[in-house]
């Protein structure tokens, strides 16, 4: 084989890895809510609520949905006692899940021009903003705008229960 033909394909090789490196892997591709939650590591309780209520795919799907994420921290100022038996009673875990799920992308600084929105659960919660700090009902949203492939997360220092 020639010299110049052995030069041609080895220069067509490196072309084609440096071409196949640059496309984008499942690696590379955006993560969706649950991805972004288990990634953060902070989500421990509220990866394991959502998957005791059977809302894992719900979540997945490809929305867009905005979900206000209590930290670890924010589970634990629940009474043990009682978390336990949230944790065990499926509708009642559902319900308190969905109430922290906003249909649509609703970034922290639409939520500041409003005072009330409604939740997948069905019920409102009460939004008040002063001072840069963004309130949902009792909670502070902590981290806003954490961006996901099907929506946006915003962090919570408090879990919300509905009425």
């Amino acid at each position: 084989m020639p010299h110049a033909v052995r030069r041609f394909r080895s220069v067509l090789g490196v072309l084609t890895v440096v071409a196949l490196a640059a496309i984008p892997t499942r690696a590379q591709a955006p993560k969706d809510i649950v991805e972004v939650a288990v990634g953060a590591g902070s989500f421990k309780t509220l990866v394991a609520a959502v998957q005791a209520a059977g809302l894992v795919e719900v979540l997945k799907r490809p929305g867009p949905l905005t979900v206000l994420a209590p930290t670890d921290e924010a589970f634990a100022k629940i009474p043990k006692a009682d978390l336990d038996a949230l944790m065990k009673d499926k509708a009642k875990l559902s319900a308190v899940l969905q109430y922290h799920v906003l249909t649509g992308n609703v970034s922290s600084t639409d939520l500041k021009m409003m005072k009330d929105f409604g939740t997948a659960q069905g019920q409102r919660i009460q939004i008040a903003s002063a001072g840069g700090t963004l309130k949902i009902n009792n909670a502070t949203v902590v981290k806003p705008d954490v961006p996901a492939s099907n929506g946006v997360i915003h962090v919570i220092d408090t879990v919300l229960l509905p009425k």
